[in-house]
């Protein structure tokens, strides 16, 4: 049964085999192709239809990208009324002229002579529908004009038709000859999975002029361009997400890496040399790829993707590839309108400073990425990031670049009341000592010690023997990297650190003085000695320094958690309050590993008198965690501590209920624990229930034998609390602090008639 074709004006009819007989495409089912902006020109879009969530292209076993089915390859195909008209090329000949351009809505010509130097140009296809190439490949029609030619879509007979896509060459300059015998040569040579995989190359004798023009035959993806996704999410007001964005960079850097390590650039990445299947992520259009030391190779890159202030083609490098890469997640997001995802503004920011690395202008070069590896693990960084703010559930991953620190920054949160606390002033008078604890920032000095480490750079010389040293403390520590020759940046910058433990600033800073000098202006150690200026600054109570420092390494590591929980401790030791909690909750939602966010944000939490979400924060630090005890003992204490003078600021009977249900619970409920803490914790859980009693005579707390008594009288707490101080005394160091324990003891007994 034949049918007329439906995609106007042909007026050509489908036969039995499913096409039409005039333009040669299929008589796709579903809705009729129609023509969209794509670029400077239109051109046909076939429809295509999201897959379903558990399909797309995996990244980094993070997330999956969009994926869409599409049509019929040959539904893709151009005809005349469908082939690009506006945006021209130049001349082969003079290469100044350009050809083929239109002007407004006047469609350029696909034949005509160069306005500049006449010569005569035809940009039409040179292969027909039904061709056959090297008898086995027939040409179904062509897909789109390249930079250097026509690629068109074909059928390899000897392979039960399945699809090829052959790229040929327009015009014969001397110069597309060089490029397209570079892609050959290159192009046979690349297997990676994120690359457009090359089966051949053949030659076919042009039917007018009877030239013989090469042709590659490589795989065709079903696909769209990075080019389009972004026209289509303009065109629907649907922003891409910023996870898609860093997706995609993702996978072109993973491609990028094949290519570098193999001593080849790519040199010409861009969105539209990207294309996104079903389930993969593929760079196409590779006649640009090159050695690294070439400076005969033909060089291909694109206005707005290259910085202009290389020179071409000697300075290319792997930082300008990953240039080109800044670039395109640039593009992308701004195209997007990323930027406008509300929920994860920080992740936003990362996102920023990471493209402002990878794109630094050639005066600063050597601060951009190393290598794609380094860029993916910050863009990676970034995704996480991403992720856990958008879920609201961590998505942690072990730093490459920072050890983990044993240290707590809880500016005493977590601690037990010492025994100093019970023998001060006034701590025998029940009635006026009711527990006031105003939450305390955290002494700089202590940060300074408390923050993360950067991990050795495996690249020093002595990394290997500082890996294996072991030392007491500080000072052995020094006794025995003095031997060490010779000097490197690792041995002064653990030097230092030993200096800054010891409190010996100025030794420290001389550790860092010489660094610059040996470091030079690599990125990779630029953040390191960064960190350690910042370290510095932070033990000398400079908090304006530190923070500059830690930006710059905010700048150089986006990806990473440690320069965020830096700067959130200088931005709450200025007083900054929004920005510090934005940084701690960053770190938090990501990784519950850093404890010291969770107390920082539970600062602010018992400043703001939120005691439930101040015990919720901490109830999130995971019971695998070394800081898990000290987050049990800090929601005791943000029970039962009164966080002001003002009467509505002591804690209320639900809190004390709370604090005594929390102490009682066993061992695998998550009780603080017994020995010594835990009876100073015990005694303050007492105190404070007496002080409550007395304020609130005739109202009794919920009873609990073994802590306030069964019932709860103003006897039972008086009875406990007399057996705290009793038990405190046990601890006294010396025979006044025992006298004076057991005094106050003695105070808090009950009255008996005996």
């Amino acid at each position: 049964m034949r049918t007329s074709c439906p995609y106007p004006p042909c007026s050509g009819t489908v036969d039995e085999t499913g096409y039409c007989d005039l333009c040669g495409r299929r008589a796709a089912a579903g809705p009729v192709p129609v023509a969209v902006p794509s670029g400077r020109h239109r051109v046909t879009q076939p429809p295509s239809e999201p897959v379903s969530g558990d399909e797309g292209v995996p990244v980094a076993g993070l997330i999956r990208l969009p994926g869409y089915t599409f049509p019929d390859p040959s539904s893709r195909v151009l005809d005349e009324r469908t082939m690009p008209r506006h945006a021209g090329r130049t001349c082969s000949q003079c290469e100044k002229g350009r050809i083929g351009e239109g002007s407004g809505d006047q469609p350029g010509l696909l034949t005509g002579f160069c306005p500049n130097c006449g010569a005569p140009y035809s940009l039409k296809p040179r292969l027909k529908p039904g061709d056959v190439l090297a008898d086995q490949y027939r040409v179904v029609g062509p897909l789109k004009c390249g930079g250097l030619g026509w690629v068109y879509l074909a059928r390899d007979l000897h392979l039960d038709g399945n699809y090829v896509a052959l790229k040929g060459v327009i015009n014969k300059s001397r110069r597309e000859v060089d490029i397209a015998i570079a892609e050959r040569r290159f192009l046979t040579t690349i297997d990676h999975p994120n690359f457009v995989r090359i089966f051949n190359f053949v030659r076919h004798e042009d039917g007018e002029s009877g030239e013989q023009t090469g042709y590659i035959v490589m795989e065709y993806l079903n696909g769209e361009t990075l080019e389009e996704i972004c026209d289509r999410a303009a065109a629907s007001g649907e922003p891409m997400r910023l996870e898609h964005v860093l997706g995609y960079g993702h996978e072109i850097l993973a491609a990028l890496g094949y290519l570098h390590e193999r001593g080849l650039l790519y040199t010409d990445m861009k969105p539209s040399n990207v294309i996104c299947t079903q389930d993969r992520i593929k760079l196409i259009d590779v006649a640009s790829v090159r050695h690294l030391v070439d400076p005969d190779a033909p060089v291909l890159v694109t206005t707005g993707f290259h910085d202009p202030a290389e020179a071409l083609p000697l300075r290319l490098s792997v930082g300008s590839d990953l240039y080109a890469v800044g670039k395109t997640l640039q593009k992308l997001f701004r195209r997007s309108r990323a930027d406008r995802d509300a929920g994860i503004e920080p992740a936003v920011e990362s996102f920023r400073r990471l493209v402002n690395r990878a794109i630094l202008d050639a005066k600063k070069r050597d601060g951009r990425f190393r290598s794609a590896a380094d860029m993916s693990e910050q863009v990676t960084g970034v995704l996480r990031e991403a992720l856990a703010l958008r879920r609201r559930r961590e998505c942690p991953e072990r730093s490459a670049l920072f050890a983990p620190t044993p240290a707590l920054l809880d500016a005493g949160l977590g601690t037990a009341p010492p025994l100093e606390d019970w023998i001060a002033p006034g701590a025998g008078a029940a009635e006026v000592h009711s527990g006031v604890s105003l939450p305390r920032r955290p002494a700089p000095q202590q940060v300074a010690t408390g923050l993360p480490i950067p991990l050795a750079d495996p690249e020093d010389p002595n990394a290997e023997l500082l890996a294996t040293m072991t030392a007491p403390d500080a000072r052995a520590l020094l006794s025995q990297i003095a031997a060490i020759r010779p000097d490197s940046i690792e041995v002064r910058l653990l030097r230092y650190r030993a200096h800054l433990e010891l409190s010996e600033l100025d030794n420290a800073r001389a550790c860092l003085d010489g660094g610059p000098q040996q470091a030079g202006t690599a990125a990779h150690h630029a953040w390191r000695m960064a960190w350690h200026r910042g370290l510095l600054a932070l033990a000398r109570e400079n908090i304006p320094a530190a923070t500059r420092e830690f930006e710059a390494v905010y700048d150089a590591l986006p990806g990473e958690v440690a320069p965020k929980l830096a700067l959130g401790v200088c931005a709450e030791l200025s007083g900054q309050t929004d920005k510090a909690k934005e940084h701690y909750e960053v770190v938090w939602q990501r990784d519950r590993s850093y404890a010291s966010a969770a107390f920082g944000l539970v600062r602010f939490h018992l400043t703001a008198g939120e005691r439930g979400r101040a015990r919720a924060t901490l109830d999130e630090i995971p019971r695998v965690s070394p800081h898990f005890r000290a987050a049990r003992t800090a929601a005791v204490l943000a029970c039962v501590n009164r966080l002001g003078t003002a009467p509505e600021t002591a804690p209320s009977a639900a809190d004390l209920d709370e604090a005594v249900s929390r102490l009682s619970k066993g061992e695998d409920g998550g009780s603080p624990g017994a020995g010594e803490a835990g009876e100073r914790l015990t005694a303050a859980v007492r105190r404070a229930a007496l002080v409550w009693s007395l304020a609130n005579p005739g109202t009794r707390l919920r009873g609990n034998r073994a802590v306030l008594g069964d019932p709860v009288t103003e006897h039972s707490l008086r009875t406990g609390l007399e057996q705290s101080y009793r038990a405190l005394a046990r601890q006294a160091r010396s025979a006044d602090e025992h006298g004076t324990l057991v005094d106050l003891a003695n105070t808090f007994r009950p009255e008996t008639l005996l």
